[in-house]
């Protein structure tokens, strides 16, 4: 049965291939981007099976107006993909105020809208699947990306929440959480705090690091739509899922040691209890 998504971001990078992905084995999706000609390309391809929207999903008006246009359009929709993001570069000394209130605007609010734009119409529908874009960020952090990671820690813990509240309504949840891909993700989509010269010596070894991946670390964004056609197609969809072959490397290490220093001061932990 073919179903019919509503997906954010979906001018380019990942948000394209979901939307290329699904149109291609015949589903309709309606597309959203801040600027309609980012969807041109889809629209030429497919017509009638796609309805791209203009949308800034930090306008909470628009994105439940994009939701029921979609609704409108399809007659109901049964996946819905919060895509639509940016990646917030600066160490948490270099970041201001208000590019940290602009990430999470984008990244948490923006998914928070549409989301809550979507759950009436899944409820009513008695199912349906709301997919949050987040990233091995979500789980894991690194220097020089404290406000992108603050966005998407709280996207990962608002969407467990979500997911327990909405089971009983046959709504499923799932975090998908990509490892890098060969995106324009730190490119010109990206924010750059001003630089303080105190945290010049850590940014340029990030730089390093980065500029030695081989171009094979990067995963290819059309195998990612192809993934997403699975993990929606699922009876049992997992409410979390590493896309990307770094992630399944790098976050089961992480976890050990979390869980290694908790027991390793479980004694303070009995202590500060104090019964």
């Amino acid at each position: 049965m073919t179903k019919t998504w509503f997906i954010t971001g979906a001018g380019r990078g990942l948000g394209e291939a979901f939307a290329k992905a699904a149109l291609a084995r015949g589903d309709k999706v309606a597309a959203t981007a801040r600027h309609l000609s980012a969807l041109q390309g889809l629209a030429d391809a497919h017509g009638e099976a796609l309805l791209p929207l203009n949308l800034d999903v930090t306008d909470r008006t628009a994105a439940f107006e994009a939701v029921a246009k979609a609704k409108d359009k399809f007659g109901r929709v049964d996946v819905v993909v919060n895509n639509a993001g940016y990646g917030l570069f600066g160490a948490v000394e270099e970041i201001t105020d208000q590019e940290l209130r602009d990430q999470l605007e984008v990244n948490l609010f923006g998914a928070f809208h549409v989301t809550q734009a979507a759950l009436p119409m899944l409820r009513a529908e008695g199912g349906g699947h709301i997919v949050q874009i987040s990233t091995i960020g979500g789980v894991a952090a690194f220097p020089n990306l404290g406000g992108y990671h603050a966005s998407k820690w709280a996207l990962e813990g608002l969407t467990e929440a979500l997911a327990q509240e909405v089971a009983g309504f046959g709504i499923k949840v799932t975090l998908v959480e990509p490892g890098p891909y060969a995106t324009d993700w730190a490119g010109s989509s990206a924010v750059h705090a001003a630089p303080k010269s105190e945290y010049a010596e850590l940014r340029s070894g990030m730089a390093q690091q980065v500029s030695a991946m081989p171009a094979e670390f990067f995963g290819v964004a059309a195998a990612a739509g192809a993934a997403l056609l699975k993990v929606v197609d699922s009876e049992a969809p997992p409410l979390r899922v590493f896309f990307g072959v770094m992630p399944t490397q790098l976050v089961p290490d992480l976890y050990r040691a979390r869980v290694a220093t908790w027991e390793q001061w479980k004694d303070l932990a009995v202590e500060a209890h104090g019964h």
